[in-house]
């Protein structure tokens, strides 16, 4: 069995470089590939087209590259709590494609599994569907959507194993599975990283045929991303 361990999140990132387009597997900041978006805040690598639900905070997930003005470019479902990535969207600074949330995640899980293009009735009759082929399907008007693919796919998983099957944890799923299909080098840090074999089959979630490389992660923040809280009533 092919052993896809790699030594670190130095050697998990090697070859990203300018003008990729890179996707992060997360929702808000839960299942959000930490260590590998620090280090590549780290690169002088710039002009990137960044696939991911939302943008992370101001300081904390994608928002360290928003900081750093890497990216030129990103396709996503919402802002989210991050104040640089609406200035920046706003300004004109940053290019922003802002997709139905149910879309952006068929367009990746369709994008791995090789379906160049689907038709959706989300967005039909908003500007989301602007210069887009649109179609009748049963008495209603469906649009069509292309696939997503990445250069290089950025996930988090609970548990994974040296070749690669991955066990996502909660809400953590999220994007991930579905990104972990669509990168050509797909990349997953995982909070335990077990030898080959050691992951029971029927729970795997991401079979290792879709990951290139996989490593330990360290000092796992796990923030939450909007904390509400309530005064106690004695």
């Amino acid at each position: 069995m092919i052993n896809k361990k790699v030594k670190d999140v130095s050697e998990a990132i090697d070859g990203v470089k300018s003008n990729m387009t890179l996707m992060f597997g997360g929702f808000g900041l839960s299942g959000i590939p930490e260590n590998c978006i620090k280090e590549l805040s780290k690169k002088e690598i710039f002009n990137l087209t960044c696939i991911s639900n939302n943008a992370g905070v101001d300081d904390f997930g994608l928002g360290l590259l928003l900081k750093k003005r890497q990216v030129d470019r990103m396709i996503s479902s919402y802002v989210g709590e991050n104040a640089e990535f609406e200035r920046q969207m706003l300004s004109g600074e940053l290019k922003v494609d802002l997709i139905p949330q149910g879309t952006l995640a068929e367009r990746c899980r369709a994008g791995g599994a090789g379906i160049p293009a689907f038709f959706t009735p989300a967005g039909f009759g908003t500007e989301v569907a602007n210069g887009k082929e649109v179609r009748i399907f049963d008495g209603k008007a469906h649009i069509l959507e292309t696939a997503l693919t990445s250069d290089f796919a950025f996930v988090k998983a609970w548990k994974g194993d040296e070749a690669g099957n991955l066990i996502f944890k909660g809400s953590a799923r999220n994007f991930n599975p579905l990104m972990a299909m669509a990168g050509k080098i797909t990349v997953a840090e995982v909070e335990e990283l077990l030898p080959s074999g050691e992951l029971d089959p029927n729970h795997v979630h991401t079979p290792g045929i879709f990951v290139q490389r996989i490593f330990k992660g360290e000092l796992y923040e796990k923030r939450i991303e909007q904390l509400t809280t309530r005064t106690r009533k004695e």
